[in-house]
């Protein structure tokens, strides 16, 4: 069994390409072996109410205008592309809906991932596995009904995937770590 290293970037080069790039060669220099960010098509993930509500960041004063500062579009998701093919790492992306993972499929990624917040979304899941890439699937907002309709879902379809057990607060308290569900997890599978 070999240990497989992904950098969660997600977000956090808050919008900005070279703040990204930087981030990806502090993973390389690291020994990762991937990196992962995240995709949202905000009229499809947020209600327009929430989007239209106040909050102040340097992008604007509305949610709309701070989720969009954050979100790479195709010509940044092409300059990753190419950048992370120039350092040898690998590169994926959590859809959080349809048309981001739609998106995604323009690029040559090896792997899915599934964000825990959406394990229940069985469309975007079902679409995730139709294209057979391995896939890891994160179990940190979810119950143990939805992580076996996502284990339903990747085996009717044939493709192979990881159970990850993640904690969704952020930083973690050590003794949320719950490590013991990682047993758990495997069972799930196996079952």
């Amino acid at each position: 069994m070999s240990i497989f290293i992904i950098a969660e970037i997600g977000i956090n080069h808050n919008g900005d390409i070279s703040i990204c790039k930087e981030l990806i060669d502090v993973a390389v220099d690291a020994g990762c072996d991937a990196v992962k960010f995240q995709k949202r098509d905000l009229d499809q993930v947020y209600t327009q109410d929430f989007l239209s509500s106040y909050r102040v960041s340097p992008w604007g004063t509305t949610q709309r205008e701070q989720k969009r500062g954050l979100e790479f579009e195709e010509k940044q998701y092409c300059a990753i592309d190419q950048y992370c093919k120039e350092k040898r790492v690998d590169w994926f992306a959590s859809a959080w809906d349809t048309n981001s993972q739609q998106f995604l499929r323009k690029f040559d990624c090896q792997y899915n991932k599934v964000a825990s917040a959406m394990i229940v979304h069985e469309d975007l899941l079902k679409m995730i596995a139709e294209e057979g890439k391995h896939t890891f699937i994160s179990t940190g907002m979810t119950q143990y009904e939805d992580i076996q309709k996502a284990v339903n879902i990747f085996r009717k379809a044939d493709c192979s995937f990881e159970l990850m057990h993640t904690v969704s607060t952020y930083p973690m308290k050590d003794e949320d770590a719950n490590l013991n569900m990682i047993k758990t997890l495997k069972k799930k599978v196996l079952m």
